[in-house]
């Protein structure tokens, strides 16, 4: 744990600063999220809006009370490590939490029906049931689509539908619903699973109701003026090109002629939204009702949306970096055999050299309310000169890191390899080219941070 790096940072999924201990049932309900979430730190005797350091005046009698009241409020038992530090001659203590396998935590006052708390961004947000049940099926370890549907006999999956789609993939015969768990035994029988009537249920949405894509092409850059829309109800591995082709209908392309043939060129990054569309499907939360998956087409954007934030343990950093925690076991299993999947934690990387080869900004993940989002950017980045070795790989550690809230010439340089000076020099006209835009308190801040421009 780096203080200085902590204090560099905005407030967020994984670390949140407090002044004092005086809000004691706020710090209790952001240990609790971090707990069933994903871990974090909360940084005590910060001044969370400007990042002064006020300080502990008595560090050792502040860490026993707050040990104190999470032994008292939380429950089951939650032992998070308390460390005091001190830092430019001001004393903090530092709460650090990892991510529970006793999820989900609550207050002992309120109950586990309200009193279980989540991480949604830098806010804490009361768990629902169905957010309650996917907090104990992931600790220990289980997928809400392998679970057996008793009520319902094997003829609810339509396994011809199944068989047509593995055509040339595998070969298909009576014992491959059981193998790929679209059918389960249930005390002796064999019933249709979770993910069997999602995937090829004779009448999923009885039962789902919320499982099915809804696109919309909109004027402008919000929802007040729609232009076009689709209800998609089909199968959900055919309901990607469904998704797929309404997007390309509401794009524009033009051609490039080579030396031997000629070449379609869009106007939006098509891998990058067939990334998208393919994980939230794979990765939503299917037990969560409300409202479908969403694919919204505006002027500057491309915003697709499922239910469900992500898997406890994940932040948006992992997904970036290329960490995967699979959801739905059973559909991912179908889509990789399928070779709709890859390779498991490859997809951020896709999206994002899609996207660069335009010359457009990576994709942004964000978690909102209790739904996860990918908004895909259309507007180009500016780029007027062309980058050389060192500075390619200098901008895409920027990019890298634009989630984190950018990135230091001391971070790039032990990246990079070469020295600050020379780290220094790229950035200046990498900035001049309008490539990049710094954030920092002064001109000489030691801590300014670099990050990717936008138009």
């Amino acid at each position: 744990m780096k203080i200085e790096e902590l204090l560099t940072r905005p407030e967020g999924k994984t670390l949140e600063f407090k002044q004092d201990l005086s809000s004691s049932q706020s710090i209790v309900k952001t240990v609790l999220a971090f707990a069933n979430t994903a871990g974090g730190i909360i940084i005590i005797g910060v001044e969370n809006n400007t990042k002064a350091l006020i300080g502990l005046k008595d560090p050792l009698e502040e860490e026993e009370r707050l040990s104190n009241i999470i032994a008292d409020l939380v429950e089951p038992l939650l032992i998070p490590d308390i460390v005091i530090i001190n830092w430019e001659g001001t004393t903090l203590l530092a709460v650090e939490v990892c991510l529970s396998s006793s999820r989900p935590h609550y207050l002992k006052s309120v109950g586990i029906d309200g009193g279980v708390y989540v991480r949604v961004g830098s806010t804490n947000r009361v768990a629902d049931a169905a957010l309650i049940n996917e907090l104990k099926r992931t600790a220990v370890k289980q997928s809400f689509d392998e679970e057996p549907l008793p009520d319902l006999n094997p003829e609810a999956v339509d396994l011809r539908v199944a068989s047509g789609l593995f055509s040339g993939f595998r070969q298909w015969d009576q014992t491959m619903g059981e193998t790929l768990n679209l059918l389960v035994r249930h005390q002796g029988h064999l019933v249709p699973s979770v993910g069997g009537i999602l995937l090829f249920g004779k009448d999923r949405e009885q039962y789902f109701p919320d499982a099915w894509i809804k696109c919309g092409r909109f004027a402008g850059t919000n929802k007040a003026n729609i232009l076009d829309q689709l209800d998609i109800h089909e199968h959900l591995p055919l309901s990607i090109e469904k998704a797929f082709e309404f997007v390309k209908k509401h794009a524009s392309q033009s051609a490039e002629f080579g030396e031997l043939q000629r070449k379609d060129v869009w106007n939006i990054p098509l891998i990058a939204v067939r990334e998208a569309l393919i994980n939230a499907i794979v990765h939503a939360d299917y037990s969560q009702s409300g409202a479908p998956i969403h694919v919204a087409i505006f002027d500057d954007r491309i915003e697709i949306e499922n239910p469900g934030l992500l898997t406890p343990g994940l932040t948006i950093e992992d997904v970036r970096s290329g960490v995967s925690k699979l959801r739905n076991r059973v559909i991912g299993r179908v889509f990789r055999e399928l070779n709709l999947i890859e390779q498991w934690g490859s997809g951020f990387q896709r999206m994002a050299d899609s996207c660069r080869e335009m010359s457009l900004p990576e994709p942004t993940f964000e978690e909102i309310s209790m739904r996860f989002r990918v908004s895909i950017n259309l507007k180009r980045i500016k780029i007027d000169t062309l980058l050389d070795e060192k500075e390619e790989m200098i901008m895409q550690i920027i990019f890298e890191n634009e989630a984190k809230g950018g990135v230091s010439t001391k971070e790039i340089s032990n990246k990079v390899g070469i020295s600050d000076r020379a780290v220094r020099t790229r950035l200046s006209g990498m900035l001049k080219s309008g490539r990049i835009v710094t954030i920092s308190k002064s001109a000489y801040d030691p801590n300014k941070r670099y990050l990717p421009a936008k138009e």
